[in-house]
């Protein structure tokens, strides 16, 4: 989920320097300067693999991953702790003060803070992602209400018009991010459709406006979502925002539990669809897609040699994740194992995130992430980073779940805290001090 997020933010850093934002894109006393992700390709998780990114010179202990975070610190943090609650063990203590330490007095997050101590202000590179994710990896660990509070706070004062959420405050709507910010309000307890913008829509409404409809004019492109629409209004299939906005329109977050399989998902075309409509039929274009060669494409880069498009591991990680979780895992049982036997390069190249969009393949599907195709995803997640507190595995619920957009943000949100609550019992107390912020200007 973030070869491209790092990319488009060092262009959005770069456009700081020269664009002055309008005042209505301040929110909270920050302005918002991290990058919205590319249309095409996959936001995976680091840098580009052919050009390793150099490391600064000395990186926060309790970072996870070795380049640098400038780009996607606060991303890669919240993934890699999201992965280690699913995987059943606890980041280690300054892992955590390290992400909540990132937190502006907004409440929102930036891509990264080099140095805490020093306030937000209108430079300070605050976006939607960054904050949707910490919310999701701060849930996982009890007691961080407030935390958590700031942040949705902070996200329901840029929420666009027309339900959804831009990278940046004031910027369009884009699949990725509504889907983000929807799974950050579930796991918080709080139903993505009760969240209504200054003209009464929510998120839900913004993703059913982002689905290309399963009518036979647009072929192969049938079901699937666009990231965002091109100047013209048309809507582009893009692999990403379909499997983001699968796990969205069904109210889910990145980590989602096992559900069990069903027939296969079928694109329906319908006059007035509503978020779980779409989100099937995003599921039957990912499993059409993946059925061809077991996994996913990214077409080559402008000005690349290879004319061939590439396999996009990211993006087939994050489509079995999608599938399974819609109910749908025998047409992603075939991806599962290409990454099980093509995956490991590609995540010691990109690092934690990489690791952790494994493990929430494996996760979503059963697979013991200690034994992924040989590879212990979670020791090599580990070593990335402070080394964690060991604990009980967490379980997935007896029972399975529908994926129904009625029911997933309250119910997912009783079975994540049930969860946790098995994960307190099989632990010692852990009690971590707040670290203090300095209140921004």
């Amino acid at each position: 989920m973030t070869t491209v997020r790092r990319c488009a933010a060092a262009l959005a850093v770069s456009a700081l320097l020269g664009v002055a934002f309008a005042p209505a894109a301040v929110a909270g006393g920050d302005v918002p300067v991290s990058p919205a992700p590319s249309p095409t390709g996959s936001p995976d998780a680091s840098p580009s693999p052919s050009v390793p990114a150099p490391a600064p010179a000395a990186l926060p202990p309790g970072l996870y991953g070795k380049k640098d975070p400038a780009y996607d610190g606060v991303w890669r943090q919240s993934l890699a702790m999201t992965a280690q609650f699913a995987a059943g063990v606890r980041p280690a203590d300054r892992a955590v003060a390290w992400l909540k330490g990132q937190q502006c007095a907004s409440g929102a997050f930036p891509a990264y803070r080099p140095d805490p101590a020093v306030p937000c202000d209108a430079k300070t590179a605050v976006d939607s992602n960054a904050t949707a994710a910490a919310v999701q990896a701060l849930s996982t660990l009890g007691g961080q209400r407030p935390a958590m509070e700031r942040a949705l706070g902070w996200l329901r004062s840029v929420q666009n018009k027309d339900g959804g959420w831009g990278y940046l405050p004031g910027t369009p709507t884009d699949t990725n991010s509504t889907s983000l910010v929807i799974g950050a309000l579930t796991t918080s307890g709080v139903r993505p459709s009760a969240v209504r913008s200054s003209e009464g829509r929510n998120a839900y409404d913004a993703l059913v406006a982002l689905a290309i409809p399963c009518d036979a004019a647009e072929g192969a492109d049938a079901g699937a979502f666009a990231y965002q629409p091109d100047k013209a209004g048309e809507l582009t299939a893009n692999d990403d925002a379909t499997a983001a906005a699968v796990l969205g329109g069904l109210g889910k977050r990145m980590m989602a539990w096992p559900v069990q399989a069903g027939p296969a998902p079928v694109c329906v075309p319908t006059a007035d669809p509503g978020p779980e409509r779409v989100a099937r039929n995003g599921a039957a274009y990912l499993a059409s897609a993946l059925a061809a060669k077991g996994h996913l494409d990214q077409p080559p880069m402008p000005g690349a040699e290879e004319s061939e498009p590439l396999p996009d591991t990211g993006n087939t990680a994050d489509a079995v994740v999608a599938l399974t979780a819609a109910g749908y895992g025998d047409q992603a049982s075939g991806a599962l194992e290409w990454l099980k036997e093509n995956s490991g390069a590609w995540a010691q190249e990109n690092g934690p995130a990489a690791y952790a969009q494994l493990i929430f393949a494996a996760h979503a599907t059963g697979t013991d992430p200690r034994n992924f195709g040989g590879i212990d995803l979670v020791e090599r997640l580990n070593a990335t980073g402070p080394r964690p507190t060991a604990m009980a595995s967490v379980p997935a619920p007896a029972a399975a779940v529908t994926g129904s957009v009625g029911n997933s943000g309250r119910d997912g949100g009783i079975l994540w805290i049930l969860g946790i609550a098995v994960v307190v019992c099989a632990s010692v107390p852990f009690l971590i001090s707040e670290r203090k912020r300095s209140e921004q200007p």
